[in-house]
Order: C-alpha cells, then structure tokens, then sequence
C-alpha cells in the first residue's frame, strides 16, 4: 500500500454511507476524501464497529446531528496523512484508534478537573464529526489512540466504544463482587471477560426467550443467567444496564442490596417509570455514563494487552451498514458488528 504525505485535495474520492435525514437509511455515495486540518490525521479506515449509539443517532432519538452525516465512532485505520502541526507521535502508516470523544476544549472546569467527557463544548464522532463509515476519515491528533499489533482491526474496533465504555461503566461499580449485566450485546460481552479477570461474578440480566444471548454469557463465563424481570439467587452488590430501556432501572434495584450501584451506561435511555422509595432506600445509587474521558482509553487498551480480551463479532462490508444496523436494531448480532473495510 502507498500512503500519502501530503493533504489530500478535492479531486481524491472515497465511497461513504451516508445520513441524510434521521429516520432514513444510510446511503452510498462518493464524496471527496477529507482533507486533514493543521492538528489532524487522516486515515484510511481498515474497520469501524457498529454501536447502538449510531442506531440512536440514525433513528432520531439523539439531538441535532452534523447533517449530512458519516456515522462510525469505532475506527481503526492507518495514517496516510498528517497536518503540519500533529506531533511526531504518530507516523505515516501507523495503526491508530478514534473513539467517541473526538473534541474537548481543554480549558473549561470539566477539562481541567479531569472530567473531560463533561465539557460542554465537546464534539463526537460520527455526531458532530464525519466518523468511520466511510474508506477514509479524519480525526484530531490529541483524540487518537495506538493500537495494540497483536490485535486485527476488525477484532479491536469494538474495544473504542463497548469496550471503553463496559471499563468506565465497570470502574464504576467500585469493588462490587458480583453484577448484574442488563443487555448481554457488545459491551457486556467484553466487560464480562474483564470483571471475571478481576475475580468478579457476573449475573447475566436478557430478554425473556432470548436463548441465544443467555448461552453466549454463559459461554463466557456468567454463573447465572435470567430475564430482566427475574430475581437472582444472591443479592447482587452492582447492576450495570447496557440495554436503553428505562424500566430496568427500578428492576436494578430491586436486585441489589444496600449501599450497592446501578450503572445506566447508555448514552440514551427511555424514561424511566416511577418507583418506590423503598427499592432506593438503604443508600443504594443510580449513576450514569457520560461518555469517556482519553485517560479511560489509555488504561483500558494497556489492560487488554495483559488480558486475552476475544471480542465476538459479524463483519460487514461498507456496503451492508443498513444490513449491520438492522440485525443490531432487532437483536440478532451476537457479540459486536463490524464494518471491514478491507473485505468491502
């Protein structure tokens, strides 16, 4: 492969599924490759993952998205160009990450208290930014991370966004010893393997009838498995739910003893119904996940280099995103779907 040196001008064009309108499908077109600002990289995407966060922005449910819009916020791709003042960290034909965060201020009381994924002027990709769905993107150097080698693009690119965000919804929940996982997709099948690292239970919280998913946290290692409206044998001392539906929250609870957490890890929940005070009482806590912040990255891509993370996941080409999306929509992804860019 050659890569390139030098800002990439309008004449270069690159095949992008594309948001038009929220509520319609993605759809194909060429548009001019990105050219790469001052502080940015481009890359030629290799693989980028699907997360329900796109299904959230696609379907509307999320606020005022860039249009028209690049979807994608888990890219693994290799550097082919670099603004004049990124930073001799990142060379040509390196393999990098970009997350969801592609953008904070660095000045505001979030940023500088390390709360980064706080600040209001921060900027996402595949939201604010053309993100991965597409054969070439950019992104700001300070918001990229180095790639494990041993890891395959398409193997890593579910860690950017589930597996970050399963490790700050998990650091979360202190040292809880055993948690209840509500919505066993592409986050909780990889936070499991790290909780279980730790010598952590986990309890495995599907849909009722859902057989597929409960053999899969089974075959990771979950010691029970039930329907969200179930009660497990032992009182549980976390929850963390993945899954956006608002009516597991006062489920959490009720499973968790006092002084226990449940972690609301999606970016989006339907509204959640009135409970009892009862079910809170005894100083249990609601917290939820804003994001991530670039420290979360460094520290969890430097724990599955000591961890044999095996992320489970269904390639698509770049021309199947709908087809991604859909399978994700209706549940029939097991483990994370992928766009591999090097199949499309």
């Amino acid at each position: 492969m050659s890569y390139l040196n030098l800002p990439i001008g309008e004449k270069f064009i690159m095949k992008a599924m594309v948001l038009k309108s929220p509520g319609a499908p993605l759809e194909l077109q060429d548009r001019a490759m990105p050219v790469c600002g001052p502080e940015e990289i481009l890359l030629q995407v290799q693989a980028c993952a699907v997360c329900r966060t796109d299904l959230h922005i696609i379907d509307g449910e999320l606020p005022q998205p860039k249009l028209p819009l690049i979807p994608g916020h888990e890219i693994v791709g290799a550097i082919v160009a670099r603004g004049e003042r990124v930073s001799g960290r990142f060379a040509i034909g390196d393999r990098v990450g970009v997350p969801w965060l592609g953008y904070t201020c660095g000045s505001c009381h979030y940023c500088v208290t390390g709360r980064e994924n706080l600040c209001d002027a921060a900027r996402f990709t595949g939201y604010q930014i053309d993100g991965g769905y597409a054969e070439y993107a950019v992104a700001n150097q300070g918001f990229v991370f180095p790639i494990p080698a041993a890891m395959g693009s398409v193997e890593i690119a579910p860690l950017l966004c589930a597996g970050l965000i399963g490790y700050r919804s998990l650091r979360m929940t202190g040292d809880a010893g055993r948690i209840g996982i509500y919505g066993f997709g592409a986050a909780a099948h990889i936070v499991t393997q790290v909780a279980l690292h730790e010598g952590r239970e986990i309890y495995a919280f599907t849909r009722r009838g859902d057989v597929q998913a409960r053999d899969f946290a089974r075959q990771l290692g979950a010691v029970w498995t039930g329907a969200a409206d179930e009660k497990p044998p032992l009182q549980l001392d976390a929850a963390i739910i993945y899954a956006p539906a608002g009516e597991l929250v006062p489920a959490a609870l009720r499973v968790i003893r006092k002084g226990g957490v449940v972690v609301c890890a999606g970016i989006h929940m339907s509204d959640i119904p009135a409970f009892p005070y009862a079910i809170l009482w005894g100083e249990r806590q609601i917290r939820s996940v804003a994001n991530l912040t670039r420290r979360d990255g460094e520290e969890f891509l430097a724990l599955i280099e000591r961890i044999p993370i095996r992320t489970e996941t269904e390639s698509f080409p770049l021309v199947h995103a709908n087809v991604a999306l859909a399978k994700l929509r209706c549940g029939e992804v097991r483990g994370a779907a992928v766009l591999d860019l090097q199949r499309s």
